[in-house]
């Protein structure tokens, strides 16, 4: 989830991105105030104490990983957004690419839905204008099929708000192996979004 940068120690990337993925781990299997530093460290091969290197808090974990989940999926609705001018198209794009990204991170999706709570004021805050982003690229795409009469939308924000929690609710609910794959719900999502919307 994390990306390296120039000119920083490869080691120092390693031991944060083991950090964050044991984090992931212990904060999806028992919650996050069901988590301890020691539970982490352990998941990581490292010693407690090696989490306040990188992290000065265990919410500063959930942070981390609850920023970069909403950045991927703000960074995938929006390549989807530009993938097409029709908004037909368009729309089948958005809404099968963010739902099976949350398939494809469900765990992640998970700790980033039901742990939100967790988080900082300030924090919380921070998240929430990656949220208002990825509602109003999907306000824009609804209202511009709206403007060139090839979709029929009464309501843009609640219609916005409605298809991007198809995709948000598979955390819930989704296991891989499952009797369902990502690929078959997020195209089951898709084409509901385009018979919800198309004008007829």
């Amino acid at each position: 989830m994390l990306s390296t940068e120039r000119g920083v120690d490869m080691t120092t990337i390693t031991a944060r991105e083991r950090l964050i993925n044991a984090a992931i781990e212990a904060f999806a299997e028992k919650g996050f105030a069901g988590t301890t530093t020691r539970d982490i460290a352990s998941r990581a091969g490292m010693s407690p104490a090696a989490v306040y290197v990188h992290h000065d808090s265990k919410e500063s974990l959930l942070f981390t990983v609850s920023i970069e989940g909403h950045r991927s999926a703000f960074d995938v609705i929006t390549r989807a957004s530009a993938s097409s001018t029709d908004p037909v198209e368009r729309l089948r794009s958005m809404v099968y690419d963010f739902s099976l990204w949350h398939a494809d991170n469900s765990r992640v999706g998970r700790i980033v839905q039901y742990e939100y709570h967790a988080l900082t004021d300030e924090h919380r805050a921070e998240v929430a204008t990656y949220r208002r982003s990825i509602e109003k690229t999907m306000q824009d795409a609804l209202a511009d099929g709206v403007d060139q009469g090839v979709l029929h939308v009464d309501d843009v924000p609640g219609t916005a708000f409605s298809l991007l929690s198809l995709g948000v609710d598979l955390v819930r609910w989704f296991e891989p192996g499952g009797s369902r794959s990502g690929h078959e719900l997020a195209s089951l999502h898709a084409d509901l979004a385009v018979r919800m919307t198309r004008r007829t």
